[in-house]
């Protein structure tokens, strides 16, 4: 899948990493805590978290980033597992999840194995796309299959960008505190120059393409690049239109069992 093979391009496509330090200082770890890396990637923010003292837990569903994450931390712990079917409980102080919830489409599960995992008082702290993610590529895509006469739509999108009344909404629902959320625009450069565009939608975005044949990818791809130009091109760069939801929320330290038991 695209989200999983980009990750293993560390020199190219590193926006993950690079931008981790903000999310990091909002996890705020502590040492001697236990904290889930949920969507690990190739381990660099697991390894900046496991700096503060911590004992890191890393996880992932594709066999070679798991694979490349051993490679690069031997001294770290990396699992191959589904953030739908997290087998914890109550084994955490923290989760933290970077740049990997929109590419999961059933969030409702998510939502509840990261409550299983975490102990009473626990944390979540997730940055992943939201509401308004890459509009202008995902428009200029839309455009550029209707042109050329192919299907566009639903079906053929990998990405789940929610608002931020959406995701509370789902996290309330399950018993989280939301304590803080904001949704920001983050307008990233891509460092492949006139090729940035084209490489980003073969790593990121493919999954659009996919009714379009292989020997007719390139001519679309000229007519998105066309669209974009003018908005998203600049000096021999291209840029990524991101938006993305940060989020902390609580678990009660108390569940409503004990709080009736209180009463």
């Amino acid at each position: 899948m695209n989200q999983w093979d980009a990750r293993l391009d560390d020199s190219k496509h590193n926006v993950v990493s690079r931008y981790g330090a903000d999310l990091i200082a909002l996890l705020a770890p502590q040492p001697g805590e236990r904290i889930l890396d949920l969507g690990c990637g190739t381990g660099h923010l697991t390894c900046q978290i496991a700096s503060a003292s911590v004992d890191v837990v890393g996880l992932d569903n594709a066999v070679s980033t798991i694979a490349q994450a051993r490679a690069n931390y031997p001294n770290l712990h990396f699992e191959l597992g589904d953030a739908t079917d997290l087998h914890w409980n109550e084994a955490f102080n923290a989760v933290f999840s970077n740049a990997v919830l929109h590419w999961i489409g059933q969030p409702e599960k998510v939502i509840s194995g990261v409550w299983r995992a975490l102990k009473p008082g626990g944390r979540f702290v997730a940055e992943f796309g939201g509401k308004g993610n890459v509009e202008a590529i995902a428009k200029a895509i839309h455009h550029a299959l209707l042109v050329a006469g192919y299907a566009s739509g639903e079906p053929f999108n990998p990405w789940y960008f929610p608002s931020i009344a959406e995701y509370g909404t789902l996290l309330e629902q399950q018993g989280f505190q939301l304590t803080y959320a904001t949704l920001f625009d983050r307008l990233t450069p891509l460092t492949e120059g006139d090729k940035g565009m084209q490489n980003w939608i073969a790593m990121l975005a493919s999954n659009l393409l996919t009714p379009v044949p292989v020997e007719k990818r390139a001519s679309v791809l000229t007519t998105i690049e066309d669209n974009l130009r003018s908005t998203l091109y600049q000096d021999g760069t291209w840029f990524v239109d991101y938006r993305w939801l940060r989020l902390l929320a609580i678990k009660p330290a108390h569940s409503e069992q004990v709080q009736e038991e209180d009463l």
